[in-house]
């Protein structure tokens, strides 16, 4: 058959696409389900987005080392640089790449956002413990950052008031924060044991109730800003942040020691429960 270039670019650009879907579906259901709330366009750029700073999460949690790979360090800065000037070619060999390029340019992705991801990337090759600082300095960039980047995302073709812009941002990093922190307490095992890191400095029982206190607060936030974002982002953000409230209330309700003897899940059947519920709550 015989196809134009622009039907072959448009083709390569679908397959890209899907790529990045599959990653997602393949890492995280709750995200993955939760996207189809999500507007078609959105959808697509939230999974280009989530494959990317995938594929950076195992440059530096172990997929690397098991492929021997020799310098990770060099390898995480090369990967940097390429998913921050993505932008600057129309075609990628790598579909993923490919796929990124498209919302980078589309969604007008701010390179600080993306330098403070990769920063503290870099930081979980360093042995050395988090102290308060450090580990706030942690979460803005592996997590806050990308909940400014969804908002970017989301607000494609929409301009909200400086008042519910600052409600909105302040909401993208309240969630940000509040899923990195329920990942720090589901994946406590695989952290401490695995990979050698220790970000809830020696966790106890008491800690473990504040954080999941904090937690509360900060879906609370993101909740009362999701109203203010365009109907095709809304749901899909709901969505997510049931799913992690859920989470959150079932780590809350075991000891630490079980934290650190297994990974908490949300059933399939709960999940399924959450999303129905969003898809049909009125805005």
């Amino acid at each position: 058959m015989n196809i134009s270039h622009r039907s072959a670019l448009q083709h390569y650009h679908a397959a890209a696409s899907q790529s990045a879907g599959r990653i997602i579906s393949y890492y995280s259901t709750s995200f993955s389900w939760s996207t189809w709330l999500l507007t078609a366009p959105i959808r697509r750029d939230i999974q280009a987005l989530y494959a990317v700073v995938r594929i950076a999460d195992e440059i530096v949690d172990g997929a690397a080392a098991e492929a021997h790979t020799p310098d990770i360090r060099a390898l995480l800065d090369g990967y940097e640089e390429q998913v921050v000037h993505a932008a600057d070619a129309t075609f990628h060999t790598d579909p993923v790449l490919h796929a990124w390029a498209h919302t980078q340019r589309r969604c007008q992705i701010s390179e600080d956002h993306l330098r403070a991801f990769f920063a503290s990337m870099r930081r979980d090759l360093d042995p050395a413990p988090h102290d308060a600082a450090s580990l706030q300095s942690y979460i803005h960039g592996s997590a806050e950052v990308i909940g400014l980047i969804c908002l970017d995302i989301f607000l494609v073709g929409h301009n909200p008031g400086e008042k519910d812009k600052a409600t909105l941002a302040d909401g993208a990093q309240a969630l940000g924060s509040a899923f990195q922190k329920v990942n720090f307490l589901r994946d406590l095992a695989e952290d401490t044991d695995w990979l050698g890191r220790d970000y809830l400095r020696q966790l106890d029982a008491d800690t473990k109730r504040q954080w999941c206190a904090e937690i509360r607060t900060e879906l609370a936030r993101a909740r009362r800003a999701a109203v203010l974002l365009p109907p095709g982002a809304r749901r899909g953000v709901l969505a997510a942040t049931g799913l992690f409230a859920e989470l959150n209330e079932r780590i809350d309700s075991v000891s630490v020691d079980e934290l650190r003897s297994r990974r908490i899940r949300v059933p399939a059947p709960r999940k399924a429960q959450i999303l129905a519920a969003t898809l049909w709550r009125k805005a």
